[in-house]
């Protein structure tokens, strides 16, 4: 295995006859796809489905994110040839990973996106897959949210960000990537008193009762002190993981529309990620991801990790019997 597959392996995306395993091909060539999974739109016993949501008309500051879920594809093909490091869980041999593609819909019909996002994440979740969304802005997680709220009632939300995402807004047509979590909270989508916001070095005078872990606050207390807090929130119930890349300082993730100093460093977001395995995850997002101010790749392949990390807690809770069922 490996060097011997790499000779022949190509395009595993479309010609791997298996869906479970590692995929060995040359990380410089073949038809890309999250991790060399197989790209499919058939979920019978898939347990996980990876899907790109190309969508950044929702942003305040620099757009790109649309741009995303290619990026973070193309950077994952890195990490494709081994199991994930530090994890007692190999989501690529243990479950049946794909990456569904692409959510389709219309650019020029904005108002639109929200109801088309929130019917493609029940159409996985109904055939008993969890989620693992690519993005596109961080607007994207509300109707992904609302999806799962349907089945699962309201979620804990375990946020990474350097902004809250919970500025007031009262009107139901605006989409905006600022405000997605006070309506999330509002709808009773979100569980504000099991949440915690990770990261945050933004003003916002009203936190909506969730618990906010700063920056600050991470590098002060440490890892260790920062991860019990957030198991200790969320407890036994049923959760959803929202990446921001921009959790990230942006020395470690400069391709991101609304960068602000002072984030946390990629080791300690991982920690904090390999920590919270167990927790009952039922998806995941890695939103903010901007190609066009990411020059040399490492906001991608920082997405891509932190897709890795919440594939392997997603499989953790779906291995513990929680997440998503059939």
């Amino acid at each position: 295995m490996g060097l011997e597959d790499a000779k022949t392996e190509i395009d595993g995306a479309f010609t791997r006859d298996k869906r479970r395993g590692q995929a060995f091909e040359n990380t410089f060539g073949g038809a890309v796809s999250f991790l060399r999974r197989s790209y499919t739109k058939d979920l019978d016993g898939v347990d996980i489905a990876v899907t790109g949501i190309p969508f950044d008309q929702a942003v305040t500051n620099r757009p790109g994110a649309r741009l995303g879920p290619r990026a973070i594809r193309e950077a994952a093909t890195l990490q494709a040839f081994d199991p994930p490091f530090g994890w007692n869980v190999d989501p690529m041999s243990d479950l049946t990973v794909v990456d569904y593609g692409d959510l389709a819909f219309d650019y020029a019909q904005v108002s639109a996106f929200p109801e088309t996002l929130q019917a493609h994440a029940a159409t996985i979740l109904g055939a008993g897959a969890a989620t693992l969304c690519l993005g596109g802005d961080h607007s994207i997680s509300l109707p992904i949210l609302r999806a799962h709220a349907e089945r699962s009632g309201p979620l804990a939300l375990v946020q990474f960000d350097a902004h809250s995402d919970t500025w007031a807004d009262d009107e139901p047509a605006r989409i905006d990537h600022g405000t997605m979590f006070y309506k999330g909270v509002k709808e009773g989508v979100i569980d504000p008193a099991r949440s915690v916001q990770i990261g945050i070095r933004t003003v916002n005078p009203d936190p909506l009762g969730i618990c906010t872990i700063s920056a600050q606050d991470v590098h002060k207390l440490g890892t260790d002190r920062a991860y019990e807090i957030i198991r200790e929130t969320v407890g036994d119930g049923p959760a959803y993981l929202s990446f921001d890349i921009d959790a990230l300082d942006p020395a470690f993730a400069p391709g991101t529309g609304t960068p602000v100093w002072g984030g946390l460093a990629s080791w300690q977001a991982a920690a904090m990620l390999r920590a919270l395995g167990g927790l009952d995850f039922r998806g995941g997002d890695v939103v903010e991801v901007s190609p066009p101010y990411d020059p040399a790749g490492a906001t991608a392949i920082a997405g891509a990790h932190a897709a890795m990390e919440i594939l392997c807690l997603l499989a953790v809770a779906r291995m513990q019997g929680g997440g998503a069922s059939r």
